[in-house]
């Protein structure tokens, strides 16, 4: 291990060459010759010390309105692109970020390159910045930069001049080899510089940003040293709403280093340290090097912080920047509208994979394709529970889904998908939606159990298909419905004539035309009502269990469908049948025939 602490380029050109020259790993472990992680981490990393601060206030708080959001997505995001945004695609995620409803957005770093420079006078030159929109654009604290800086933003309305410099130790120390007074001296050299130049152009309204970079690996207290120095240069001016006023300080967690708890801690100590606290914003930019950026950045707002600067969906640096939608999709399923409209979310995700060229995670918050589906069985039938009982007025109540997936334009057809692991909920969920049938639950049970073997046949497990509303309705179809399932040998509904019995009419008989094994047979019989007499002309070993008749409530027209469920004498064996027909006594007399095949097919003892 002692090669890879190596520092000189001659050093680590021999630890690449020894690299490369490492067995392969073995097909039994493919690891075998690359494990590299220490059995005693602590000799290599250093745990985050805990911030000294028991005056804090933030684990008492809860949010309860939006932050001043900043969408740094073509700025920071872009700059993290392996292959960075044309003019178009810039253009065109610009446009989008004003329609989603943001104010404040960083357009890029126009002393890096003439592309961000020529990027940023598009916006300008062709008016295309709403009067309500300020742009931000980012600079390191060099003078000739600085320069540049204003250049690009010659005749805008409103701009944020943004400007950083490493105030981190182990910056300072390796990568600058200054001292906190040089570190300082080039904040307020700069800070100075920005005050003169915007003083210039008198016909843009200006606002200043500063970042103490990396802030969660600086000394607070050099942290706030080198703001308060920076903010004295400024003045911010008292009296201002807080969407008014002139100077923003921005704690920017550029590198994850803590849990956020610790993060909130050194937000709440420099909201309660910082000089001018009433006539500034303050603002946070949470990376996600530790997976925790959004817990940071809602820890960051209670404890003190006005603003969040982030990307669509975690783009950034790394890891990323800390996802604005998954931070503002928080708020709104606490009931707090966020101020953004991420109403059509699915078409916002369309525009921003095409202008980064990067994909978003199927289980990502919110946007993932999975994020609202369910394939668990139990979770399935929780969710169609839900669906049955949710009051479309009242609050949002239903299982496994903490928002109503229409909120941000999702239909429900992804919100149930069956496979092998799913179970009668979900398949029930589909049917019920695509066409119609309102299965009772003992039916559910026994279809679910034909979805199941199906789903472990050979054809779904080697394709590793899910099983589709149409693939199940094909299947109710095949096992339940007649004649779809019936061959020659099986019965088979023909006609039936139905008359009453006696004065009252309580007894009615049938005369009933059927089909057995190819033959013909006239039956007849009576009984207390249409099905009672048709069970009693069949003459076979069967009572009626259970029936339910209802309509189609989807794509059948005026169809009703009956469900029976038959028991077998001999055997207490039970199995449903279904008709569906126009005339609901017929649908009741071809679901008594499907019970009858379903029995018979199951190799029961009937007989004619």
């Amino acid at each position: 291990m002692a090669a890879l602490t190596a520092r000189s380029p001659q050093n680590f050109a021999a630890l690449c060459s020894q690299v490369l020259q490492w067995p392969t790993a073995t097909s039994q472990n493919p690891l075998s010759h690359f494990r590299v992680m220490l059995t005693h981490p602590a000799t290599k990393y250093r745990s985050f010390a805990p911030i000294q601060f028991t005056q804090r206030t933030w684990p008492d708080r809860q949010l309860t309105h939006p932050p001043i959001w900043l969408s740094t997505d073509l700025r920071d995001g872009n700059q993290a692109l392996a292959q960075p945004m044309s003019l178009d695609q810039k253009q065109r995620l610009f446009k989008l970020l004003v329609e989603i409803g943001f104010k404040e957005i960083e357009v890029g770093f126009p002393s890096a390159s003439q592309t961000e420079f020529d990027f940023v006078r598009s916006l300008i030159d062709q008016n295309l910045i709403p009067d309500d929109v300020t742009i931000q654009v980012l600079t390191q604290s060099r003078e000739h930069l600085i320069q540049r800086t204003f250049q690009a933003l010659q005749g805008a309305k409103r701009a944020i001049v943004h400007v950083y410099n490493a105030t981190a130790p182990h910056f300072r120390r390796i990568v600058f080899g200054k001292t906190q007074a040089e570190t300082i001296e080039l904040a307020t050299a700069a800070a100075q510089l920005i005050k003169d130049l915007a003083a210039q152009q008198p016909g843009t309204d200006w606002r200043f940003q500063y970042s103490p970079e990396v802030f969660t690996a600086t000394e607070l207290d050099f942290a706030k040293s080198v703001c308060d120095a920076v903010l004295d240069i400024w003045q911010p001016p008292a009296g201002l709403d807080l969407a008014d006023r002139k100077v923003i300080i921005n704690l920017p967690a550029s590198v994850e280093v803590s849990m956020p708890n610790v993060f909130a801690d050194q937000v709440e100590w420099m909201h309660r340290n910082l000089k001018h606290r009433d006539r500034l914003v303050l603002s946070v930019h949470n990376h996600n090097d530790r997976g925790t950026a959004t817990a940071a950045a809602e820890l960051g707002q209670l404890a003190g912080a006005d603003r969040v600067e982030g990307c669509l969906f975690g783009n950034g640096e790394r890891t990323g920047n800390v996802d604005l939608v998954t931070l503002a999709m928080n708020l709104y399923t606490q009931g707090i509208h966020p101020g953004l409209d991420f109403s059509k979310l699915d078409a916002i995700a369309a525009v921003v994979k095409d202008c980064t060229q990067l994909p978003i995670h199927p289980r990502h918050p919110y946007v993932g394709e999975l994020v609202h589906t369910a394939f668990s069985g139990s979770h399935q039938d929780a969710i169609k529970k839900g669906f049955a009982v949710q009051d479309p007025d009242g609050i949002w109540e239903v299982p496994y889904l903490p928002m109503d997936p229409a909120d941000i334009g999702r239909s429900y057809e992804a919100v149930v998908r069956v496979n092998s692991q799913s179970g009668k909920g979900g398949m029930a969920f589909l049917l019920e939606r695509d066409y119609g049938l309102a299965l009772p639950r003992g039916l559910q049970i026994e279809f679910g159990q034909v979805v199941q073997q199906a789903m472990d046949a050979q054809h779904f497990q080697s394709s590793g298909r899910e099983m589709s509303s149409a693939d199940l309705w094909g299947l109710f179809e095949q096992h339940y419905l007649q004649p779809g399932v019936a061959d020659e040998a099986a019965w088979q509904y023909c006609s039936h004539r139905l008359e009453p019995l006696g004065q009252q009419g309580d007894e009615q008989c049938i005369w009933t035309t059927l089909q057995y094994q190819g033959q013909v047979i006239e039956r007849q019989g009576q009984g207390n009502g249409p099905i009672a007499a048709f069970v009693n002309a069949l003459d076979l070993p069967i009572q009626v269990q259970a029936f339910e008749e209802r309509s189609l409530t989807a794509g059948r027209g005026a169809e009703a469908i009956a469900y029976v469920q038959l028991r077998e004498a001999a055997t207490g064996k039970t199995c449903y049948g279904v008709g569906i027909h126009r005339n609901i006594v017929t649908a009741s007399l071809l679901a008594v025939i499907s019970g009858v095949n379903q029995l018979e097919q199951a190799a029961t003892t009937l007989t004619v």
